[in-house]
């Protein structure tokens, strides 16, 4: 399947190294080679690259792997396609427009059955279940509040409703942002770190790469770092919960009972 890598920090941050790592899965230490793709909120903007060829070989993977775009918000994606032919127009992250905000989502897993018909407002563009998924979300969202966006609580409420209904497919872990609010859901395998004073140095799983964030940080940072499995091999990771729908704000997870 995909794999899934996201960052939330409460100051704009690069993601070059996590990106560095991630990357390399893309058709060097794992086989995601049906595509890659990454967003970056900056304001109410959202810098968006894509490409169907293998993240590894491809000249705009290893553009962004040397260009340090400081964000916020970051939702990058590696594909493995079991729904949907390798093309551009099925490359994750997908984008929408909601409530004057850009929305970005990315999926990996597989839902099974999956056929959905009743689009009313937000329509696929590829033919992948994950796209499909996205535009019903919206759709739910945009069919609960029309007018602007609800209260935080109110928000996640309705989202792990349409999240639980969509899981019941089969494997269904994403990330979703809209520049202001990062989500994350786990369906199977998902994890985070958060880095935050005292830095430390940290090495990555697939490449022999090391970085001390103690020489790249100020003490107020804090980063958190979202992926499918690990990319290091000398931190701590957490393990989100299947099941689980996690709100991330200025670099910590949150959740509401």
């Amino acid at each position: 399947m995909c794999q899934l890598l996201g960052m939330n920090c409460n100051v704009p941050t690069d993601i070059c190294f996590s990106f560095e790592g991630f990357s390399t899965r893309g058709g060097k230490t794992d086989d995601h080679c049906d595509g890659w793709g990454i967003a970056f909120f900056e304001g109410r903007g959202c810098r968006f690259f894509l490409d169907a060829k293998p993240s590894v070989f491809s000249p705009v993977a290893e553009f962004v792997r040397n260009y340090p775009i400081h964000s916020t918000h970051v939702i990058a994606h590696i594909r493995k396609a079991t729904q949907g032919k390798i093309a551009l127009e099925n490359c994750h992250p997908f984008r929408r427009e909601l409530w004057g905000r850009y929305w970005v989502f990315a999926h990996n897993g597989d839902l099974k059955d999956f056929h959905p018909k009743d689009f009313s407002f937000y329509q696929p563009v590829g033919n992948t279940d994950s796209e499909k998924a996205f535009c019903l979300i919206l759709d739910r969202l945009r069919e609960y509040f029309p007018q602007s966006k609800p209260p935080l609580e109110k928000l996640y409420s309705v989202l792990a409703e349409i999240t639980q209904t969509l899981a019941e497919h089969g494997t269904f872990n994403y990330l979703l942002s809209d520049g202001e609010h990062f989500f994350a859901h786990c369906s199977t395998n998902l994890c985070y770190i958060v880095r935050q004073a005292p830095f430390a140095a940290a090495h990555l799983i697939d490449q022999d790469l090391t970085v001390d964030f103690s020489e790249l940080t100020t003490p107020s940072d804090r980063v958190a770092v979202i992926a499918t499995t690990p990319l290091t091999d000398n931190e701590v990771w957490t393990q989100i919960q299947p099941g689980e729908l996690l709100i991330f704000q200025d670099g910590l997870p949150h959740r509401f009972i």
